[in-house]
């Protein structure tokens, strides 16, 4: 663990504006932590198959750490940190599918915490040798609890606990902190680049900290904005049957504190296939390289592009593909795993949705 003067936290630790609610970025950040947030709004005008749908894109691999996680693992680090349930001689545990992990790495890395997160076999080798470049330790389960290997990892955060002395547990599956980050700045960017005039907004689901924290936002400020829950085929959120699922970061396998008695009246499934060819679409009409579930949400709006002609909507978009190369980006990968050919998945990735 690190402990020298320079990364020791102190009350000073949090005298710079280090803040994820931040929607304006000064030109030099003091440290790494404060450029989070402040991400692009990038206008697609290719990935759809009509002209008539105006979409934007929040890039939030924009982040230093490279995912939208980045701001709950600031919040809620900071927030435990500021009442004390942190402090410079304690462990962080967190259990998480990659991007939380990076998040939280990059945070307890800078301010000398000991971190240990718990992943299962889907997280991307990429991650998790981040998460080790920065510091932090991993342990991985291997054998899922009645098919769940969120399940698995809940219980191996739990023995650590238990195991570690002054050991702390963010956990971004029940902690208000999570859609606070979301609600302080993720929509507020969004919102108030475009003056409020939004009509839909495209969320991808897990903990679902994110789609939380803006519908939040929205409602306080009596915005009409439809809020649409892009969800994992197999998860079982919002009344879903668990299943197979191979693309991380997309849905859950077990209902989140977060989620417990929430709705949304608008909810999207996707595949996994669907969200393989919404990654291959953007990067060969965009041009850009997108994450698993990014690729999920550009697809449901691609599939429901017939109904919001004249409309305004956005896509959040979690992470880059670049930690995708070995999976989505990969033939051998999805033929095996999904059993498309290449030839296959190229005719799917460039024909158009019917506009029947």
């Amino acid at each position: 663990m690190l402990n020298t003067a320079d990364n020791m936290i102190t009350a000073n630790a949090f005298h710079a504006p280090v803040n994820c609610a931040s929607h304006t970025r000064p030109t030099v950040a003091k440290g790494i932590l404060e450029a989070i947030g402040s991400t692009p709004l990038v206008q697609l005008t290719r990935f759809l198959d009509r002209n008539d749908v105006t979409l934007y894109a929040k890039l939030e691999s924009q982040n230093p750490g490279g995912s939208a996680k980045d701001r709950p693992a600031l919040q809620m680090l900071r927030e435990a940190i500021e009442s004390g349930k942190v402090n410079s001689d304690t462990t962080i545990v967190e259990s998480s599918s990659g991007n939380m992990g990076i998040g939280l790495a990059q945070a307890c890395r800078y301010y000398g915490l000991r971190f240990v997160c718990v992943v299962d076999p889907r997280a991307q080798a990429q991650n998790l040798a981040i998460i080790k470049a920065l510091g932090s330790e991993i342990e991985q389960v291997t054998t899922p609890i009645e098919g769940d290997f969120l399940a698995a990892r809940l219980a191996r955060v739990d023995e650590l606990l238990e195991q570690l002395p002054n050991s702390y547990w963010p956990n971004q599956y029940a902690n208000t902190e999570n859609p606070k980050a979301h609600e302080l700045g993720t929509i507020r960017e969004i919102d108030e680049t475009l003056d409020g005039t939004l009509d839909y907004l495209f969320v991808a689901t897990s903990s679902t900290g994110t789609i939380q924290g803006c519908r939040n936002y929205l409602r306080a400020r009596g915005r009409n904005t439809q809020v649409v829950a892009v969800d994992a085929t197999g998860s079982v959120l919002f009344g879903g049957t668990s299943g197979r699922r191979m693309i991380p970061g997309l849905g859950a396998g077990r209902e989140p504190a977060l989620a417990r008695h929430k709705f949304f009246k608008h909810v999207h499934r996707v595949t996994d296939l669907d969200c393989v060819i919404g990654c291959r679409r953007a990067a060969t009409k965009e041009a850009m390289l997108i994450g698993g579930s990014a690729g999920g949400v550009l697809e449901a709006i691609r599939s429901a592009q017939n109904t919001l002609l004249g409309k305004t909507c956005v896509a959040i978009l979690h992470d880059s593909g670049a930690r995708y190369l070995d999976t989505v980006f990969n033939d051998q990968w999805v033929q095996q795993e999904l059993g498309i050919s290449p030839d296959d998945l190229e005719q799917m990735t460039t024909s158009n949705v019917s506009s029947s």
